[in-house]
């Protein structure tokens, strides 16, 4: 099917960053979320990257205004019914998504595709809870959504190829590049990504070595842009502990175990950079290790 109007669940990091994309790609974007503070926040959001990209020269001011313009928010789920592809990007809660399928799924055209941009989730189980699996896939999108070139495109057991090919068109015309993954806990990126950070936090548990020291070596020693702790600051601590336990449930194998220090600064309310501590303390003017 022709993929002309695209919308959004979440207005968080990611749902934001999706947004700019779609919509800078030519797409008309509706973005939903239960919060007005969190719509204003993610257009603000979506105002100053673009910007950032004009002064750059990246875009035009032109290009920019038409983006901006294409990008509309509402706090009625029901909304996003008419729209040709649905790209759910709330928390990564398989009980929240779940409840926002069920909600969205009775207003949905025939024809709409709906999508989860989980990073770790079963694709097939999500769409055994929709009334079209065959209609259901992984769109997992790399943060920060505008500079990361990866899609992941992740299919069920029942998705059928239109729906592949139309997916796999629509990260075309939004410049992106796709990795197909299988459905299996984690996919490609985060089975390989999150066993490394785990194993850098065992490795601060362990009394290896620092923050400092542990990050300063893979950085210099593997050429890695963050090392994996300021990495997991980054993404968010409880996502990373998320996305452990997706794969030591799923795959029911004790090296992804989650390390008990992950576990703990998670208990703690230290998530990283949304919560200004994690394994760096982001309140003075320069990050600190916590340990």
């Amino acid at each position: 099917m022709d993929i002309k109007t695209v919308g959004i669940v979440g207005a968080g990091q990611m749902g934001n960053g999706i947004a700019h994309v779609f919509a800078l790609a030519g797409f008309e974007v509706l973005m939903t979320d239960i919060s007005r503070e969190a719509l204003d926040n993610a257009m603000e959001l979506i105002e100053g990257n673009l910007d950032r990209q004009v002064s750059r020269e990246k875009i035009s001011q032109a290009e920019r205004d038409d983006a901006r313009g294409r990008i509309k928010t509402t706090l009625t789920l029901s909304d996003l019914g008419q729209t040709d592809l649905v790209i759910e990007a709330a928390t990564e809660r398989e009980t929240v998504k779940v409840a926002i399928f069920e909600d969205l799924v009775p207003h949905l055209k025939p024809e709409t595709i709906l999508t989860s941009n989980t990073s770790s989730i079963s694709i097939t189980r999500l769409a055994s809870r929709t009334d079209r699996p065959e209609k259901f896939m992984g769109f997992h999108f790399m943060n920060p959504v505008p500079v990361m070139q990866l899609v992941e495109l992740i299919r069920g057991i029942a998705t059928d190829e239109p729906t592949f090919k139309a997916c796999l068109a629509v990260v075309e015309k939004i410049g992106k590049t796709a990795s197909t993954s299988e459905d299996f806990p984690a996919f490609i990126v985060n089975r390989i990504l999150m066993p490394m950070i785990n194993e850098a936090v065992y490795t601060l548990y362990e009394g290896v070595g620092s923050v400092s020291s542990i990050d300063s070596a893979m950085k210099l020693g593997t050429n890695h842009p963050m090392g994996p702790l300021e990495l997991a600051d980054f993404i968010g601590l409880d996502t990373c502990l998320a996305i452990m336990n997706v794969l030591h449930d799923g795959l029911a194998d004790t090296k992804y175990r989650p390390c008990p220090l992950l576990t703990k600064y998670v208990e703690a309310g230290w998530l990283g950079r949304k919560t200004d501590r994690g394994f760096y303390d982001y309140r003075g003017e320069t990050p600190v290790p916590t340990r």
